[in-house]
């Protein structure tokens, strides 16, 4: 069963602004990305990696590599999500000629982060902005110390909410296989608010429209 560790990170206003501010132009990445699998079919996370990585370094230079390789990892876990949930409208197992859609990723989209871009260390944390390491001072409990030893950390996330900024760590038992949709919503009205699914237009009715435009 999964578990999830959430801690709320007590920031300055300045250090606020930098969460912010990455967390702005993650989700300008994400969006970057969006149309490439709409227009390629393709959601999956290491094909995406080769056809858009990168045109996405080129276009966000302020963007470090790893967390470039991050977005790409939300958009692919995004459209795993409305393409293949059994709840979803937009499932491609059930309507298969349907045109993909277009996923938008809000400025207030959580930010995924891994080993390479957050580091914790007896409490020590030490997280990737744009201009440079974050760090924080957590006070864990030493059942939470034990499970970042023991179990398998799954992905962590950084999320804006309305106490402020908090970092969510997501744990699997060890040896435990992942379940992609094990924690996706039931229905199209249940996807994470930070998400704005368009439906996709056919090739055909596309150019119906230019037509009669």
């Amino acid at each position: 069963m999964n578990f999830c560790l959430s801690i709320p990170l007590n920031t300055s206003a300045e250090q606020a602004a930098r969460l912010q501010a990455l967390q702005n132009v993650f989700a300008e990445v994400c969006n970057a990305l969006a149309p490439v699998v709409q227009q390629t079919r393709c959601w999956n996370r290491v094909a995406l990696h080769h056809l858009a990585y990168h045109d996405l370094r080129g276009s966000f230079p302020q963007m470090g590599s790893q967390m470039v390789c991050n977005a790409i990892y939300s958009v692919s876990r995004a459209y795993r999500l409305v393409l293949q949930h059994p709840g979803s409208p937009w499932n491609v197992a059930k309507h298969p000629e349907m045109a993909i859609p277009r996923v938008s990723f809000l400025p207030d989209s959580p930010v995924f982060f891994d080993r390479h871009t957050l580091s914790l260390k007896d409490g020590r944390l030490s997280l990737y902005t744009l201009d440079g390491r974050m760090r924080f001072q957590l006070e864990l409990k030493a059942e939470d110390l034990v499970r970042f030893r023991q179990d398998k950390l799954r992905e962590i996330v950084l999320a804006k909410t309305p106490q402020g900024y908090q970092l969510s760590f997501w744990f699997s038992p060890a040896g435990e296989q992942e379940d992609a949709g094990a924690s996706a919503p039931a229905s199209s009205a249940e996807f994470p608010d930070h998400l704005v699914v368009v439906p996709g237009v056919e090739a055909g009715a596309e150019r119906s429209q230019e037509l009669a435009a």
